[in-house]
């Protein structure tokens, strides 16, 4: 199973005509990658481009809608990928075969490995700090309300829960009431979202926030954690 981390990245190009035997090449390769336990391969079919006999193919170009090329990539530890390239160089007969490194930051994994996590953020107790960051509803971040991208960030990094709040009412260093109403414009308001972690993971998150909030409020405070619980298997409550 691929792990967070350094890791291997393969990418086999042929075109999609080729065959080994009387299959495809990029099917006999699925084959051979899902005998040897790789744990994923994704196939990608191009819509354009050109190869060393330098003449361009397209899909719209009927009579060459086989010479289109396909891209194979695996990514998986530097063992396991070690482990098929010799079947890799038999089936390839003519194409390109690339190895590469490059940085797991994200991975699917399955629900047990969820679970042990899950059993780890679970023993969150006793002295702990609690972040709250105070923003505009309209402020934005590379496009999407910042608010959403700060969470993210967070869930990125592993932090152990966060929560979205909207207010109602209240006032800023403007000393403007505003409370919500039917016809309150959208982004006059505050958003409040409020962290629970350790001190170590809290200050691992503190540059982020350097970096994103730009107006608005951070406060950090000492609190004690009586009883963090989380059912296995439920779902997460969607800001």
């Amino acid at each position: 199973m691929v792990k967070k981390g350094p890791a291997k990245k393969l990418s086999i190009f042929v075109d999609e005509s080729d065959r080994y035997g009387k299959k495809p090449v990029y099917e006999v390769l699925i084959d051979i990658f899902y005998r040897k336990k790789i744990s994923g391969v994704s196939v990608f079919r191009g819509v354009a481009g050109y190869g060393s006999d330098g003449v361009y193919h397209t899909q719209k170009m009927l009579t060459l809608s086989g010479k289109m090329p396909v891209k194979i990539e695996v990514v998986d530890s530097e063992e396991m990928i070690n482990r098929v390239l010799p079947d890799v160089y038999q089936v390839v007969e003519k194409g390109l075969i690339e190895v590469s490194d490059t940085n797991v930051i994200k991975c699917c994994s399955g629900r047990e490995e969820d679970d042990e996590k899950e059993g780890e953020r679970m023993k969150l107790e006793g002295k702990a700090k609690m972040l709250r960051v105070i923003v505009r509803e309209d402020r934005k971040w590379e496009g999407e309300p910042l608010y959403e991208a700060i969470v993210k960030r967070f869930i990125l990094m592993d932090v152990a829960g966060a929560t979205v709040y909207k207010a109602v009412a209240g006032y800023g260093p403007h000393r403007r009431f505003r409370k919500m109403k039917f016809l309150t414009r959208k982004g006059e308001m505050p958003i409040l979202i409020t962290v629970i972690d350790t001190e170590e993971k809290i200050q691992e998150i503190m540059p982020v926030l350097d970096e994103m909030v730009d107006e608005g409020i951070v406060v950090l405070s000492d609190v004690n954690v009586i009883k963090y619980t989380h059912s296995p298997g439920e779902e997460d409550i969607s800001i």
